[in-house]
Protein backbone atom coordinates (compact mmCIF):
# COMPACT_ATOMS: atom_id res chain seq x y z
CA UNK A 1 0.00 0.00 0.00
CA UNK A 2 1.07 3.33 -0.77
CA UNK A 3 2.08 5.77 1.55
CA UNK A 4 -0.94 8.01 3.86
CA UNK A 5 0.25 11.51 2.90
CA UNK A 6 -0.32 14.42 5.12
CA UNK A 7 -3.23 16.05 3.67
CA UNK A 8 -5.34 12.94 3.95
CA UNK A 9 -4.34 12.25 7.19
CA UNK A 10 -5.47 16.28 7.67
CA UNK A 11 -8.24 15.42 6.18
CA UNK A 12 -9.09 12.58 8.03
CA UNK A 13 -8.88 14.51 11.32
CA UNK A 14 -11.44 17.45 9.86
CA UNK A 15 -13.56 15.16 9.20
CA UNK A 16 -13.56 13.20 12.68
CA UNK A 17 -13.03 16.07 15.12
CA UNK A 18 -14.87 14.47 18.14
CA UNK A 19 -11.93 11.36 18.07
CA UNK A 20 -9.18 11.26 19.92
CA UNK A 21 -6.27 12.06 18.40
CA UNK A 22 -5.10 8.12 19.32
CA UNK A 23 -7.98 6.50 17.90
CA UNK A 24 -7.95 8.84 14.82
CA UNK A 25 -4.09 6.97 14.14
CA UNK A 26 -5.63 3.82 14.89
CA UNK A 27 -8.37 3.85 12.39
CA UNK A 28 -5.70 5.76 10.19
CA UNK A 29 -2.99 2.73 10.70
CA UNK A 30 -0.57 4.82 12.01
CA UNK A 31 1.28 5.94 15.02
CA UNK A 32 -0.10 8.87 17.16
CA UNK A 33 3.22 10.77 16.45
CA UNK A 34 2.45 10.45 12.68
CA UNK A 35 -0.70 11.82 13.07
CA UNK A 36 0.73 14.85 14.36
CA UNK A 37 3.68 15.20 12.27
CA UNK A 38 1.39 15.37 9.36
CA UNK A 39 -0.02 18.92 11.14
CA UNK A 40 4.10 20.46 11.36
CA UNK A 41 3.21 23.94 9.66
CA UNK A 42 -0.16 23.92 9.96
CA UNK A 43 -0.59 24.05 13.86
CA UNK A 44 2.40 21.23 14.97
CA UNK A 45 5.64 22.56 15.18
CA UNK A 46 8.83 19.83 16.09
CA UNK A 47 10.72 20.78 18.90
CA UNK A 48 13.90 19.14 20.76
CA UNK A 49 12.10 15.85 22.51
CA UNK A 50 15.08 15.77 25.38
CA UNK A 51 13.90 16.16 28.80
CA UNK A 52 16.43 18.66 29.78
CA UNK A 53 14.60 20.54 26.80
CA UNK A 54 10.89 19.93 27.60
CA UNK A 55 11.19 20.42 31.33
CA UNK A 56 13.15 23.33 30.18
CA UNK A 57 10.08 24.71 28.42
CA UNK A 58 7.22 23.26 30.81
CA UNK A 59 8.69 25.32 33.52
CA UNK A 60 8.00 28.85 31.34
CA UNK A 61 4.15 28.24 31.05
CA UNK A 62 2.71 28.19 34.30
CA UNK A 63 -0.40 26.30 35.51
CA UNK A 64 -0.52 23.49 33.17
CA UNK A 65 -1.83 20.02 33.29
CA UNK A 66 0.69 17.31 32.91
CA UNK A 67 -0.81 13.74 30.90
CA UNK A 68 0.94 10.66 31.23
CA UNK A 69 -0.86 7.26 29.85
CA UNK A 70 -0.65 3.59 29.09
CA UNK A 71 -3.17 1.70 26.86
CA UNK A 72 -5.13 0.87 30.31
CA UNK A 73 -4.79 4.07 32.42
CA UNK A 74 -4.74 7.89 32.21
CA UNK A 75 -3.34 9.92 34.45
CA UNK A 76 -3.80 13.87 34.73
CA UNK A 77 -2.90 16.52 37.16
CA UNK A 78 -2.93 20.22 37.12
CA UNK A 79 0.12 22.41 38.60
CA UNK A 80 3.69 23.88 37.41
CA UNK A 81 6.65 22.19 36.13
CA UNK A 82 9.59 23.57 38.28
CA UNK A 83 12.54 22.00 40.37
CA UNK A 84 13.65 19.64 37.51
CA UNK A 85 16.35 17.57 38.67
CA UNK A 86 18.63 16.23 34.55
CA UNK A 87 19.92 12.83 34.77
CA UNK A 88 21.63 11.04 31.94
CA UNK A 89 19.44 7.47 32.32
CA UNK A 90 16.16 9.26 34.48
CA UNK A 91 15.35 12.52 35.40
CA UNK A 92 12.72 14.08 37.69
CA UNK A 93 9.99 17.02 38.29
CA UNK A 94 9.34 17.31 42.26
CA UNK A 95 6.85 19.24 42.89
CA UNK A 96 3.38 18.81 45.27
CA UNK A 97 1.73 18.58 42.41
CA UNK A 98 3.72 17.74 39.25
CA UNK A 99 5.62 14.48 40.20
CA UNK A 100 7.75 13.13 37.54
CA UNK A 101 10.00 10.07 36.82
CA UNK A 102 11.50 10.71 33.11
CA UNK A 103 13.65 8.23 30.83
CA UNK A 104 15.66 10.07 28.66
CA UNK A 105 15.89 7.16 25.89
CA UNK A 106 12.61 6.76 25.34
CA UNK A 107 11.92 10.77 24.31
CA UNK A 108 12.60 10.23 20.75
CA UNK A 109 9.87 12.53 18.95
CA UNK A 110 8.41 16.15 20.06
CA UNK A 111 5.87 18.71 18.83
CA UNK A 112 4.45 21.76 20.45
CA UNK A 113 0.29 21.44 19.03
CA UNK A 114 -2.29 23.95 18.64
CA UNK A 115 -5.92 22.72 17.59
CA UNK A 116 -9.15 24.23 17.33
CA UNK A 117 -11.78 22.96 19.76
CA UNK A 118 -15.49 24.08 20.52
CA UNK A 119 -13.74 26.25 23.18
CA UNK A 120 -11.07 27.82 21.48
CA UNK A 121 -7.45 26.87 20.83
CA UNK A 122 -5.81 23.83 22.64
CA UNK A 123 -2.18 24.23 23.02
CA UNK A 124 -0.09 21.87 24.28
CA UNK A 125 3.69 19.70 24.07
CA UNK A 126 3.60 16.19 23.52
CA UNK A 127 6.26 13.93 23.64
CA UNK A 128 6.13 10.68 21.88
CA UNK A 129 9.01 7.17 21.88
CA UNK A 130 10.65 5.77 18.65
CA UNK A 131 7.32 4.05 17.61
CA UNK A 132 4.91 7.06 18.06
CA UNK A 133 3.30 6.56 21.25
CA UNK A 134 2.92 9.36 23.24
CA UNK A 135 5.18 9.08 26.17
CA UNK A 136 3.96 12.51 27.80
CA UNK A 137 1.75 15.37 27.17
CA UNK A 138 1.51 19.15 29.05
CA UNK A 139 -1.82 21.27 28.17
CA UNK A 140 -1.80 24.78 28.57
CA UNK A 141 -5.45 25.94 30.81
CA UNK A 142 -6.66 29.11 30.61
CA UNK A 143 -4.14 30.55 33.68
CA UNK A 144 -1.08 29.76 31.52
CA UNK A 145 1.40 31.85 29.91
CA UNK A 146 0.75 32.35 26.22
CA UNK A 147 3.45 34.97 25.90
CA UNK A 148 6.09 31.96 26.76
CA UNK A 149 4.28 29.70 24.60
CA UNK A 150 4.53 31.60 21.75
CA UNK A 151 8.13 32.39 22.83
CA UNK A 152 9.19 29.13 22.76
CA UNK A 153 7.72 28.32 19.88
CA UNK A 154 9.88 30.51 18.19
CA UNK A 155 13.03 29.59 19.92
CA UNK A 156 12.75 25.93 20.35
CA UNK A 157 11.46 25.04 16.69
CA UNK A 158 13.73 21.91 14.90
CA UNK A 159 15.58 22.87 11.42
CA UNK A 160 13.63 19.78 10.33
CA UNK A 161 10.22 21.14 10.10
CA UNK A 162 8.57 18.16 7.45
CA UNK A 163 5.40 16.34 7.94
CA UNK A 164 6.29 12.88 7.53
CA UNK A 165 7.97 10.94 10.23
CA UNK A 166 9.79 7.11 10.10
CA UNK A 167 8.80 5.51 13.42
CA UNK A 168 10.30 2.18 14.51
CA UNK A 169 8.29 -1.07 15.36
CA UNK A 170 6.60 -0.60 18.84
CA UNK A 171 8.52 -3.03 21.20
CA UNK A 172 6.39 -5.71 22.60
CA UNK A 173 5.67 -5.67 26.41
CA UNK A 174 7.88 -8.42 28.43
CA UNK A 175 5.67 -10.90 29.64
CA UNK A 176 6.50 -12.28 33.07
CA UNK A 177 9.54 -13.84 33.70
CA UNK A 178 10.36 -16.22 36.53
CA UNK A 179 13.19 -18.41 37.84
CA UNK A 180 11.80 -21.08 39.70
CA UNK A 181 15.58 -21.93 40.71
CA UNK A 182 16.02 -18.57 42.40
CA UNK A 183 13.13 -18.38 44.19
CA UNK A 184 14.72 -18.99 47.27
CA UNK A 185 17.30 -16.38 46.72
CA UNK A 186 14.96 -13.94 46.01
CA UNK A 187 12.67 -14.31 49.20
CA UNK A 188 16.09 -14.48 50.94
CA UNK A 189 17.07 -11.22 49.40
CA UNK A 190 13.47 -9.31 49.19
CA UNK A 191 13.44 -9.72 52.84
CA UNK A 192 16.66 -8.07 53.09
CA UNK A 193 15.35 -5.27 51.04
CA UNK A 194 16.24 -1.69 52.51
CA UNK A 195 14.62 0.52 49.57
CA UNK A 196 11.68 -0.42 47.38
CA UNK A 197 13.98 0.96 44.56
CA UNK A 198 16.12 -2.03 45.34
CA UNK A 199 13.55 -4.83 43.86
CA UNK A 200 13.94 -3.91 40.57
CA UNK A 201 17.72 -4.34 40.17
CA UNK A 202 17.15 -7.88 42.33
CA UNK A 203 14.83 -9.27 39.90
CA UNK A 204 16.71 -7.99 37.07
CA UNK A 205 19.91 -9.83 38.62
CA UNK A 206 17.89 -13.10 39.06
CA UNK A 207 16.39 -12.99 35.34
CA UNK A 208 13.00 -12.35 36.48
CA UNK A 209 10.82 -9.03 36.13
CA UNK A 210 8.20 -7.94 38.84
CA UNK A 211 5.58 -9.76 38.02
CA UNK A 212 7.25 -12.80 37.05
CA UNK A 213 9.02 -12.57 40.52
CA UNK A 214 5.49 -11.92 42.32
CA UNK A 215 4.07 -14.96 40.91
CA UNK A 216 6.46 -17.30 42.51
CA UNK A 217 7.51 -15.37 45.60
CA UNK A 218 4.63 -16.11 48.17
CA UNK A 219 3.34 -14.97 51.49
CA UNK A 220 4.38 -13.12 53.32
CA UNK A 221 5.63 -10.89 50.35
CA UNK A 222 2.62 -11.08 47.92
CA UNK A 223 -0.86 -12.10 47.81
CA UNK A 224 -2.45 -12.46 44.68
CA UNK A 225 -6.07 -10.11 44.45
CA UNK A 226 -9.15 -10.47 42.54
CA UNK A 227 -9.07 -7.95 39.36
CA UNK A 228 -12.08 -6.23 41.06
CA UNK A 229 -9.59 -5.39 43.84
CA UNK A 230 -8.47 -2.27 42.78
CA UNK A 231 -11.83 -0.68 42.08
CA UNK A 232 -12.94 -1.98 45.68
CA UNK A 233 -9.47 -0.04 46.96
CA UNK A 234 -10.25 3.21 45.15
CA UNK A 235 -13.94 3.01 46.56
CA UNK A 236 -12.15 2.61 50.00
CA UNK A 237 -9.86 5.24 49.74
CA UNK A 238 -12.62 7.42 48.97
CA UNK A 239 -15.01 6.80 51.29
CA UNK A 240 -12.25 7.68 54.36
CA UNK A 241 -9.95 10.30 52.46
CA UNK A 242 -7.09 8.00 53.27
CA UNK A 243 -3.76 9.35 51.04
CA UNK A 244 -2.20 7.07 48.83
CA UNK A 245 0.39 7.50 45.84
CA UNK A 246 -1.23 6.40 42.64
CA UNK A 247 1.69 5.62 39.64
CA UNK A 248 0.56 5.14 36.31
CA UNK A 249 3.50 4.93 33.41
CA UNK A 250 5.01 4.06 30.55
CA UNK A 251 8.53 3.39 29.70
CA UNK A 252 9.05 6.75 28.96
CA UNK A 253 7.30 8.67 31.92
CA UNK A 254 6.09 7.92 35.39
CA UNK A 255 3.67 9.94 36.61
CA UNK A 256 2.44 10.27 40.65
CA UNK A 257 -0.52 11.95 42.67
CA UNK A 258 0.09 12.15 46.22
CA UNK A 259 -3.04 12.75 47.98
CA UNK A 260 -6.82 11.31 48.56
CA UNK A 261 -9.16 10.55 45.96
CA UNK A 262 -12.98 12.25 46.41
CA UNK A 263 -14.97 11.64 43.37
CA UNK A 264 -15.39 8.37 42.24
CA UNK A 265 -17.44 8.13 38.70
CA UNK A 266 -17.79 4.57 36.88
CA UNK A 267 -18.87 4.74 32.90
CA UNK A 268 -18.89 1.60 31.05
CA UNK A 269 -15.84 -0.16 31.75
CA UNK A 270 -14.33 2.79 33.03
CA UNK A 271 -13.72 3.98 36.55
CA UNK A 272 -12.91 7.73 36.55
CA UNK A 273 -11.58 9.56 39.46
CA UNK A 274 -12.70 13.33 38.94
CA UNK A 275 -11.20 15.59 41.35
CA UNK A 276 -9.83 19.29 41.60
CA UNK A 277 -6.22 19.09 40.28
CA UNK A 278 -6.75 15.26 39.41
CA UNK A 279 -8.42 12.41 37.18
CA UNK A 280 -7.46 9.22 36.38
CA UNK A 281 -9.18 6.73 33.52
CA UNK A 282 -8.69 3.17 34.20
CA UNK A 283 -10.08 0.81 32.16
CA UNK A 284 -11.37 -2.19 34.75
CA UNK A 285 -11.49 -4.99 32.34
CA UNK A 286 -8.03 -4.67 30.94
CA UNK A 287 -7.09 -5.62 34.78
CA UNK A 288 -5.94 -9.30 34.74
CA UNK A 289 -3.71 -9.56 37.63
CA UNK A 290 -3.57 -8.07 41.08
CA UNK A 291 -1.05 -8.29 43.88
CA UNK A 292 -0.70 -7.05 47.04
CA UNK A 293 3.04 -6.70 47.80
CA UNK A 294 4.85 -5.80 51.05
CA UNK A 295 8.80 -4.83 50.35
CA UNK A 296 10.88 -3.90 53.89
CA UNK A 297 12.50 -0.45 53.97
CA UNK A 298 14.06 1.57 56.47
CA UNK A 299 10.89 3.92 56.78
CA UNK A 300 8.93 0.41 57.70
CA UNK A 301 6.78 -2.11 55.19
CA UNK A 302 6.23 -0.05 51.77
CA UNK A 303 2.57 -1.72 51.03
CA UNK A 304 0.95 -1.77 47.44
CA UNK A 305 -1.57 -2.67 45.27
CA UNK A 306 -0.34 -3.45 41.68
CA UNK A 307 -2.21 -4.18 38.31
CA UNK A 308 -1.40 -6.12 35.40
CA UNK A 309 -2.92 -6.21 31.86
CA UNK A 310 -3.39 -10.04 29.98
CA UNK A 311 0.12 -9.22 28.67
CA UNK A 312 2.12 -8.96 31.66
CA UNK A 313 1.65 -5.16 31.34
CA UNK A 314 2.10 -2.96 34.70
CA UNK A 315 -1.15 -0.62 34.58
CA UNK A 316 -0.85 1.17 38.03
CA UNK A 317 0.74 0.89 41.29
CA UNK A 318 -1.12 2.26 44.74
CA UNK A 319 1.34 2.90 47.91
CA UNK A 320 0.34 4.54 51.24
CA UNK A 321 1.05 8.11 51.05
CA UNK A 322 5.19 8.52 52.88
CA UNK A 323 4.60 10.45 55.55
CA UNK A 324 7.25 11.74 58.36
CA UNK A 325 10.13 9.95 56.54
CA UNK A 326 7.48 6.46 57.00
CA UNK A 327 6.60 4.18 53.83
CA UNK A 328 3.84 2.32 56.33
CA UNK A 329 0.28 3.98 56.69
CA UNK A 330 -1.66 2.13 58.91
CA UNK A 331 -4.69 3.06 57.64
CA UNK A 332 -3.94 1.98 53.86
CA UNK A 333 -2.69 -1.24 54.89
CA UNK A 334 -5.82 -2.43 56.99
CA UNK A 335 -7.98 -1.26 53.13
CA UNK A 336 -5.50 -3.69 51.06
CA UNK A 337 -5.50 -6.38 53.80
CA UNK A 338 -9.47 -6.32 53.41
CA UNK A 339 -9.55 -6.76 49.81
CA UNK A 340 -10.38 -9.94 48.18
CA UNK A 341 -7.94 -12.78 47.42
CA UNK A 342 -8.10 -14.25 43.84
CA UNK A 343 -11.05 -16.74 43.81
CA UNK A 344 -8.38 -19.56 42.56
CA UNK A 345 -5.21 -19.60 44.28
CA UNK A 346 -3.47 -20.04 40.55
CA UNK A 347 -2.17 -17.70 38.46
CA UNK A 348 -1.25 -17.74 35.24
CA UNK A 349 1.71 -19.67 34.27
Amino acid sequence: MAPITPETIRAFQAENPKLRSRDQADTLGISEAQLVTASVGAGATRIAAHPDQVMAAAQKLGEVMALTRNPSCVHEKVGRYDNYHSGKHAAMILTPDIDLRLFSSHWCHAFMVETEADTGPRRSLQVFDAAGDAVHKIFLRDGSSLAAWDALRLSQALPDQGQTLDVAPRQPTEPAKSNPEKVEILRDEWQRLTDTHQFLRLTSKLRMNRLGAYRIAGAPFVRALAPTAVDTLLTRLAEDATEAMIFVGNRGCIQIHSGPVHTLKAMGPWQNVLDPGFNLHLRRDHITEVWAVEKPTQRGPAISVEAFDAEGGLILQIFGLRKDDRDHRPAFGAHVAALPDRADAEVPA
